[in-house]
């Protein structure tokens, strides 16, 4: 027995009868489960983390009430592999083309495989996926003038409502069950990357169209007086407004809740904020003291507030497990001109952390990580090592599912520490952002980067070609601005060897 399997055995055994909530007549045995996904947002980008010049009151409020993580990861530095690693419970550089991947791109995880929503899904919940999707749809060639599959049906969901790639990426519609809303037959949608659709102004071309420019790349297709990454034709009545996107999935993810009575359900509220363009609804325009970025995280604020008010007015509050966290760490300037880096005020996005999206530095993976659930956890702050990677394993623990070994090879059963009834979580975590890192107890390894490495090299978040290894002591050094890799080599030699093993033998070592 492998220390994964152990662990679900034990805790299973050991928690059982604890698992049973105390109201179980009137809420049902098993809680539902919100997992609410932020883009963007970075470890100082909210109050609970230390934020002072935007307000985040629900999520203040969320964390007085729950458990605040301290060592919380995703597990990559940017956006779908982080998704990818969040759904399968394996880290996303073992699978080939996890990358940030184009609006067209074809299903990436393989239907049928077990996700934490067929889990979900075995264990009689009802599952749910509203908002950010960017794990691709279909098989490669997309007829988004029809029925789009395989889709989030494919590995779990009974209900979903997407936004198919990201804001900034064509196709600009929803999909909702595999079908795009508001579509007129007689206005076909058209998506390509690669080459312009004649005859369709891009930002590159019309820039008067635009009400800000782009910094770098986005300066194809235009929508809503913004251009994009990758074309588009058609589809006018069905594309949307940015300025309604968090009403719009917010009140989707909201119906889905109060539509579920009884059943227990699973929900996955992926959010687009704050992730680039920002366009926060204009009652968010100015409400923060540091710029449209955090007028976005105000606007991200609000649609968490909405989630908790639903369940509290459907009296389901006590016992749904609600877990807030981001795909990844901040960006400021991200591909338009749209002041959020003039604006800043003093506002740091990562807090006391190095780097930050695209970067293998703490801000880069480090992310805000908050549990709620009355019923169960207490309030306080874990500094327990966890990773979403995890949640599968842990997930399905709570709900007395079992995995098999193939299954989530990555993911560790760590509820006792989500619960917080253990300051220990997972013994070692891998991170990526073009190389991978490691990060065990207190130390945090960063191997060597040589030009034309491949999949393991990464010029970016200040780490430049031909770096030496690093060794970072982050009791003493949450910045990473003493390299202590010389002073304890060791130590840095351990880590490497680990980091090797982790990779050689296709999972986490039990």
């Amino acid at each position: 027995m492998n220390r994964r399997q152990f662990l679900h055995t034990t805790t299973g055994a050991l928690m059982g009868p604890l698992l049973q909530p105390r109201h179980a007549a009137a809420q049902g045995a098993r809680p539902n489960i919100v997992l609410i996904y932020a883009d963007d947002i970075g470890y100082g980008d909210t109050g609970p983390y230390g934020a002072t010049r935007v307000r985040t009151p629900n999520l203040d409020r969320m964390a007085a009430q729950g458990l605040r993580f301290t060592n919380a990861y995703c597990s990559s530095a940017t956006c779908t592999p982080s998704r990818y690693s969040l759904m399968t419970g394996e880290y996303a550089f073992r699978k080939p083309g996890s990358g940030v991947l184009p609006g067209d791109a074809p299903m990436l995880i393989e239907p049928g495989r077990t996700t934490i929503a067929s889990m979900m899904k075995q264990a009689g919940y009802a599952t749910g996926v509203v908002g950010k999707w960017h794990l691709g749809l279909g098989n490669g060639n997309v007829n988004w003038n029809g029925e789009v599959k395989p889709g989030p049906e494919a590995i779990g969901f009974d209900y979903s409502f997407l936004i198919p790639a990201t804001g900034d990426r064509t196709p600009c519609v929803y999909v909702e069950n595999g079908r795009v809303v508001g579509l007129d037959p007689n206005d076909p949608i058209t998506v390509q990357y690669g080459k312009p659709i004649p005859g369709e102004p891009t930002g590159k071309d019309n820039p008067g169209l635009l009400r800000w420019h782009p910094s770098h790349g986005h300066d194809m297709t235009v929508v809503n007086g913004i251009s994009r990454i990758g074309y588009m034709k058609g589809g006018t009545t069905a594309r949307w407004v940015d300025e309604g996107m968090a009403d719009t999935i917010t009140r989707k993810a909201t119906d889905f809740i109060g539509r579920q009575g009884q059943q227990p359900f699973f929900l996955y509220f992926s959010t687009h904020d704050i992730h680039v363009p920002r366009v926060p609804h204009p009652r968010f325009q100015g409400r923060s003291a540091c710029g449209i970025r955090c007028d976005a995280t105000v606007q991200f604020d609000w649609s968490v507030g909405r989630i908790l008010e639903t369940l509290e007015r459907q009296d389901l509050t006590r016992n749904t497990l609600v877990v807030v966290m981001s795909d990844n760490g901040p960006v400021v300037d991200d591909g338009y001109e749209d002041g959020a880096f003039e604006d800043l005020n003093g506002h740091t996005p990562a807090g006391p952390l190095r780097g930050g999206k695209y970067s293998i530095y703490e801000g880069g993976t480090r992310t805000p990580f908050l549990v709620k659930w009355p019923e169960r956890v207490r309030p306080g702050v874990s500094d327990a090592l966890v990773g979403q990677v995890d949640l599968l394993a842990s997930l399905a623990a709570l709900t007395g599912v079992p995995l098999g070994r193939e299954v989530g090879p990555d993911s560790m059963n760590v509820l006792p520490a989500l619960l917080g009834e253990s300051s220990v979580g997972r013994d070692h975590l891998v991170l990526h952002a073009g190389i991978l890192a490691l990060r065990s107890g207190k130390w945090k390894y960063i191997p060597r980067a040589e030009r034309g490495s491949g999949a393991l090299f990464w010029n970016g978040g200040n780490r430049q070609p031909n770096a030496p290894q690093e060794l970072y002591d982050l009791e003493q050094d949450i910045g990473e601005r003493n390299n202590v890799a010389q002073k304890y080599p060791e130590v840095a030699k351990r880590m490497a060897a680990l980091l090797e093993k982790v990779v050689k033998e296709g999972r986490t070592p039990a």
